[in-house]
Formats: structure tokens, C-alpha cells, sequence
């Protein structure tokens, strides 16, 4: 709408008031409409500043004088209005003087004019909102009386959800999608009542324009076939929907104050961080809401706080890692063991001068711990990311459950992310902090310890993948590789199309292993355990997987013995024999390896088991093992020769079948047992020295992926779940049964 200003206001004012001095003189209300349908085309002639021009002897309140302008002055300033609504200074002298007219005469005659047009043009837009305000109401309605005279197609009444056709299902879908879109539109009807509705209903994207950021082998922006799987929609991502334009201001400024304490929290010591005796930085509670005392409001009932800080010189440049946390897609796929999905709801912001300083996101996402014991943490919140006049960098979130009060979750993200100093020859230090708000009563009482330690979802996980996954890709592109052992693969193609194969398999495996119902996997009612968690699904046109019916099933255990030796045993080919019951006891050969970091453990192996069955003599695994500061992986998948030779030539690895199983190992949580994430480097604990009340050990869980059946149509029988079932405790009491003699034997 038009607002005057301050010297138009007066101007306006007096008009007012010289009105009400006419009807006092007795003018009739025939002149007052006259005036008013003129649209402004009489104005007084007062002078700008508010003084009367007429002789100061004369009485204030003596009526003023109206100028009616002529028919063809009008038509010379409507004329010259449709090419120009907005004359400057010396247009409107120009006019004046072809007219006739004073300046300012011309210039209120605009403004008038300008007002009039926008109103038109509001009565018009505001007409057209409420046609399509009642077309929707009154589909809407039709939807709701088909509905509501459904019958069952078999006996003639009512129908029931799960009795409806696909069409009615449809119905009841459409009418949900029409009853929001009436919400929404009733909402902005009522925001812009009297206002210009303008591009309110422009549809609003919901990824930012895709930035190629080509990270060689580790392809992370680049996961055709499977993102669809990992990202699904939860709860969280069904009940938030994109910002309003309301909230946005508030978003921005959520989002500002966030990045101003995550800097803060970055660069601050004690007394706000407590170093604790196993290396990791926990946050002074009582000092945080003294040093910030605004936040985004005080600790809901029920939540514990969770908070911690960690920082390492990580081998990538700052604008690389920028780019992996600002795309959903690539921080997904590098922090896949924690990351279970996620979203970009909208982009407020895409940054300027070409990079992501000042771009800003609204996001959910899922975090999980690899074991089905421990709840998904779901997360709704703007991420915001800044360059600082030093050159560092930092990207922070913060939730955003304050603008979706009816929005129901148990973890609340309080201002947590990385600052990213550069440093010479390419390497970064990261300085990481999580500060969580979480109910986490419904986690596994083996959990606890590991959860309550800060290293389940605290910043040092979070900073021990980045170095792993950093390095991972650094070793990928490397070119000067020895050729002394036979079993390296030097080739530069065939390592990248394996280790990207590699990496397809560790995100399926991990998007399957954790507590998420989000992916398509579906929990059987029934599998005659407790302890093992199985599920489901149908494979069908997906390249990158066997088509047919596939069963998993994961479990999670304590074991008396560090993870450290868990993992050096699991991942060695010498002892699988032990443990993998599809091997029938057969030598394992390691054919081919990749080195994938500093950590011996850390690589990429195929191996060929060398059966007395004919049927599996030429059978190869795909096993790739990492390790890091909070936990290890051992994961791996049987795949086919032919398939394998070729990306061993530098083929496309996509169209290569993976099942991935595997072994997911984690700290305790216990004292000396990996609280401070120092879990991994102890020694093998003595069965004597284990206790109710918990040493240092093993959370270890194993999932299966098996096809049971080649035909997708096919019914999954309770044969097959019992099979899966028994063979996924047979191998649990295998991995005991050897470790406890590793044990008693003392071995190293």
C-alpha cells in the first residue's frame, strides 16, 4: 500500500481537516463526492512546508481555494502516466508549465493516481485469490462426500481403510493434499487481505542448484539408484513443511545468533570447557546459560544435555569441506554411518560471489548409532553457513522446533557445527561441537554407558569419521603406488571404480543396520526372537542390486573383549573360517587390496574363498574395514567374477549386485573402556576382570542381507525367516565361542 511521507502526511492532514471546516460552513455532500471521483485530480495549493500562501492578515480558518483541472489536462497527465508513472523533477516542471499547472500540483496528482492503480490492482488480485479459495473448498467437498458414501465392493457397506480400492485410497491421499492447500492459501488470504498478494504463490524449490564438486573416487555427490532408498520420509520429514514467509525473518535471525555462539563456543576455554582425563572437552552447563543466557530458550523438561568439543588437522582443503557439509547429498554419503537420511526443505539463501558465504538451509535429518537398540535422534533446523574476516570458515545448525510448536521431538539441536581454519598444503583444522538436548530414556540399557559418554553422537565421532573419510579419499587419488606386492591394485582406474564400489556397499550396509523405519525395509510381526531384528523387502529394476526377495536381520551383543581385537579378528582372512558359516571352513585368499589411510585396518580387500564346494570355488568377496577413534567396520558382500573384472579394468561399477553384511564394533562406553573414544587401543579384557557393572569391552552388532528368493513376487515363507534367523545366531555364538578362546589363550 501507498505510504506518504512525512512532508505528505501534513500535507494530507491539512485536507482533512479543511473537509471538516466545510461541512461545519454548510457545503453539501454532492461536492464532497465530487471531489473524491476525481481520483486526486483537485488538490489545495498550500505551500510544501505547511505554510498558508495566502496574506497572513487574512483569518487561519477561512476556507481554501480547490483547483479543478480541465478535461484536457487530465488527458495529458493520464497520456503521460501510462508511459511514465514516476516523472522526476524536472518532468514535472515541464508538465507543470505545459499545463499550466504548479509543480506540485502535478506531483500530488501522481501520487493519487498511483495510489488509485494500486488499489485496482489489489480489489483484482484479491478477487482471483478468493475464486480459487472457493474452487478448492468446493472440490474439497466433493472429495469428502465420496469418501463419506464408500461401500465395500463385496457386501454393500461401509468400507473400511484396508478394504478400500486403490482409487478411494487415492481419494482419501488427494483430499489430505486439498485440505493443506486450502490452509495454506486461507493463510496467505489472510495475510495479504488489502495487500498486493504479488508472487506469493511462486512455487518454491526445494534443492539449491546443484554445485559439481568432483571429489574423484569418492563420487559423493553422485549416488544414482540409491538415494531414494536411504533418504525416505519419517515422521519429522511428513509433519514439516517449508517455511513460511513469516518465519523466514525469524530464521535469518535465528540463524545469526547461532553462528555467533558456535564462534564463541569455537575459541572459548575454561571455565566454559572441562577437559576431562580421556582427551575429550564436555560443556559447563551452568557457564553456558551464564554466558548465553538468550539461546533459543531454556532446556525443555525431560532432556538431558548433551554437549562436547573436539578439533583435528584433517587432510582437505577448506572449500571442499565447506561444499560436503552445504550439500545434503555429499554430507550424507561421508558421514553415512551417522547421517541414517536427510532433506533440504528449502534454500533461503545460495550464498554470494559464487561460494556458500551467507547461504542458508532448512533441513531434517536422522541420526543414527549403528545397533537397532539405540533410537534415531530426528532433527528439524536451519543450517547456515559463513566466511569470517580471518578466512575461516563455519557452518552452524540450530533447530527450528520453536516455529512448529504441535511439533513433537525428543532431541532439540542447540547451536552446534565447525569452525574450518585453513592451513598450508592443502589440510584444514576442524574445531567440531555438538550441543544436544535429548530423552534418551527408551535407549538399550547396554547403550546407556556408550550414549551417556558423549561418544554415540558426540563431536568426536563426528570428527573421527571426517579424518577417516578425508584420508580415505586422499589415498584414493594417489598415483605413485609400489607395484612390489602382487595383491595391490595399481591401476588408477580400476582402484576408483572398486573404491567407489566399496562405498556403495558401506552406505547400503549402513542405512540398513540402525533403528530408522524410514528406508523401505519392513519389520517382520513375528521372527521367534526378541533379540534379532529382521525385515524385509522386494528387489525389483535396480541395477545395483540381486532382483528377487532379500531378508536382513541385525543383532547387537556385549562381548568381553576390546574393540580393537574384535576388529582385528573379524577383519582377517585368516581367521574368517571361524566365524563364516557360508565359507564351510574354506581357506580365504586376499586377491587384490587397496590401502585406504594411516590405520592399517583401513582398506579395501577382494578375497576368494577357496572351497571344497565346486559350487562356491570361484566365489569372491568385496570386504572393505575401517577403524577410527569411535568405532570400526568390517563390511562386506559375495559378488560376482565376470562383474568384478570388469571394474578391476576401470568399468562402471553401478550395475554390480551388492547384499552387504557385516560387523558394526563400538566401544562400551565403560571407564577405560572407550568413554573417551581411547576404547579401540585397549587390550583384550579378561573374562575374570568383567563385571555386572561393566568393563571395558565390545557393543558389537552383525547384520545380514541374504536373498531368499529370486522371483520378486514371490511370498516370503516363515521357513526363510527361520533361516536367516538361526543363521544369524549361529554366527554370533561362532564369534563368541572364538574370542573367548583368544582370551583364555592370552592372545595379543
Amino acid at each position: 500500500m501507498y505510504h506518504p511521507s512525512m512532508f505528505e502526511s501534513h500535507h494530507m492532514f491539512d485536507m482533512t481537516t479543511k473537509s471538516t471546516s466545510d461541512n461545519d460552513l454548510g457545503i453539501t455532500g454532492s461536492r464532497e463526492d465530487e471531489f473524491e471521483t476525481k481520483s486526486g485530480t483537485e488538490v489545495t495549493t498550500e505551500n510544501p512546508s505547511g505554510e498558508d500562501l495566502q496574506d497572513p492578515n487574512q483569518r487561519p480558518n477561512k476556507k481554501k481555494r480547490y483547483h479543478r483541472h480541465t478535461q484536457r489536462q487530465i488527458q495529458e497527465l493520464e497520456s503521460f502516466f501510462k508511459e511514465c508513472p514516476h516523472p522526476d523533477d524536472k518532468q514535472r516542471k515541464e508538465l507543470s508549465r505545459d499545463l499550466c499547472l504548479e509543480p506540485l500540483q502535478v506531483k500530488f496528482w501522481f501520487q493519487n493516481k498511483r495510489t488509485q492503480m494500486k488499489a485496482q490492482h489489489e480489489r483484482h488480485e484479491n478477487q482471483l485469490l478468493k475464486s480459487d479459495n472457493d474452487k478448492l473448498r468446493a472440490e474439497n467437498n466433493r472429495y469428502k462426500e465420496a469418501l463419506s458414501n464408500a461401500t465395500c465392493p463385496n457386501c454393500g457397506g461401509p468400507a473400511a481403510i484396508g478394504e478400500m480400492s486403490f482409487d478411494e485410497q487415492h481419494l482419501r491421499i488427494e483430499n489430505a493434499r486439498l485440505r493443506e492447500e486450502i490452509d495454506r492459501i486461507s493463510a496467505i488470504a489472510a495475510k495479504y487481505v488489502g495487500k498486493p498478494v504479488g508472487s506469493s504463490f511462486a512455487p518454491l524449490g526445494i534443492h539449491a542448484p546443484s554445485r559439481s564438486l568432483d571429489l574423484e573416487v569418492g563420487n559423493f555427490g553422485n549416488q544414482t539408484g540409491f538415494v531414494g532408498d536411504m533418504y525416505g520420509t519419517g515422521d519429522i520429514l511428513r509433519s514439516v513443511s517449508i517455511p513460511s514467509d513469516t518465519d523466514k525473518p525469524m530464521i535469518v535471525e535465528l540463524a545469526v545468533a547461532a553462528m555467533e555462539e558456535l564462534v564463541r563456543m569455537a575459541q572459548a576455554g575454561d571455565p566454559l570447557w572441562v577437559s576431562t582425563g580421556n582427551s575429550m572437552e564436555l560443556l559447563n552447563e551452568e557457564e553456558y546459560f551464564r554466558t548465553f543466557p538468550r539461546g533459543i530458550g531454556p532446556k525443555p523438561l525431560g532432556l538431558r544435555t548433551e554437549a562436547s568439543r573436539e578439533s583435528a588437522v584433517v587432510i582437505m582443503n577448506h572449500i571442499n569441506l565447506v561444499e560436503i557439509l552445504m550439500d545434503v547429498n555429499q554430507w550424507s554419503c561421508v558421514f553415512s554411518g551417522i547421517v541414517s537420511r536427510a532433506l533440504t526443505l528449502e534454500v533461503l539463501s545460495t550464498g554470494v560471489a559464487g561460494n556458500y558465504n551467507g547461504a542458508l538451509q532448512v533441513m531434517t535429518a536422522e541420526f543414527q548409532v549403528p545397533s537397532p537398540l539405540v533410537p534415531t535422534r530426528e532433527n528439524y533446523f536451519v543450517r547456515y553457513c559463513k566466511q569470517h574476516s580471518d578466512g575461516s570458515w563455519a557452518v552452524v545448525d540450530v533447530s527450528l522446533d520453536s516455529l512448529r510448536p504441535n511439533l513433537i521431538s525428543r532431541t532439540r539441536r542447540r547451536p552446534s557445527g565447525c569452525l574450518i581454519q585453513e592451513l598450508p598444503n592443502g589440510y584444514s583444522k576442524v574445531t567440531w561441537i555438538e550441543h544436544m538436548e535429548v530423552d534418551d530414556r527408551s535407549v538399550h540399557t547396554m547403550y546407556k554407558p556408550l550414549v551417556h559418554s558423549g561418544l554415540a553422537f558426540g563431536a568426536k565421532r563426528w570428527v573421527s569419521t571426517l579424518e577417516r573419510q578425508c584420508e580415505r579419499l586422499a589415498s584414493s587419488m594417489a598415483n605413485n603406488i609400489p607395484a612390489g606386492d602382487l595383491s595391490v591394485i595399481t591401476s588408477p582406474e580400476g582402484r576408483k571404480s572398486m573404491l567407489k564400489l566399496a562405498e556403495r556397499m558401506v552406505m547400503s550396509f549402513c542405512s540398513g543396520v540402525g533403528a530408522s523405519t524410514a528406508h523401505a525395509w519392513t519389520t517382520m510381526s513375528s521372527t521367534g526372537s526378541d533379540d534379532v531384528r529382521v525385515m524385509t523387502r522386494k528387489s525389483m529394476d535396480d541395477p545395483g542390486r540381486p532382483p528377487g526377495i532379500v531378508l536382513s536381520a541385525a543383532t547387537s551383543f556385549w562381548i568381553p573383549v576390546a574393540p580393537k581385537r574384535v576388529f582385528d579378528f573379524l577383519r582377517d582372512e585368516n581367521s574368517r573360517s571361524e566365524w563364516d558359516i557360508l565359507s564351510n571352513g574354506g581357506m580365504v585368499q586376499e586377491m587384490a587390496h587397496i590401502a585406504n589411510g594411516r590405520e592399517p585396518g583401513n582398506c579395501v580387500s577382494l578375497l576368494r574363498v577357496n572351497s571344497g564346494n565346486s559350487s562356491q570355488s570361484n566365489m569372491l568377496i568385496l570386504q572393505e574395514s575401517c577403524t577410527d577413534a569411535s568405532g570400526s567396520y568390517v563390511i562386506y558382500a559375495p559378488v560376482d567374477i565376470v562383474a568384478m573384472n570388469v571394474v578391476l579394468s576401470g568399468g562402471d561399477p553401478d550395475y554390480v549386485a551388492l547384499l552387504p553384511s557385516g560387523f558394526a564394533i563400538l566401544p562400551d562406553g565403560s571407564v577405560g573402556g572407550g568413554g573417551g573414544g581411547d576404547g579401540n587401543d585397549q587390550e583384550v579384557v579378561s573374562s575374570s576382570t568383567t563385571t555386572a557393572s561393566g568393563s571395558c569391552g565390545s557393543l558389537l552388532t552383525v547384520a545380514f542381507q541374504i536373498l531368499v528368493d529370486s522371483v520378486p513376487t514371490a511370498k516370503l515363507s516363515l521357513g526363510s525367516v527361520a533361516t536367516v534367523n538361526s543363521l544369524i545366531k549361529c554366527t554370533v555364538e561362532r564369534i563368541k565361542a572364538a574370542l573367548a578362546c583368544d582370551v583364555a589363550g592370552g592372545a595379543p
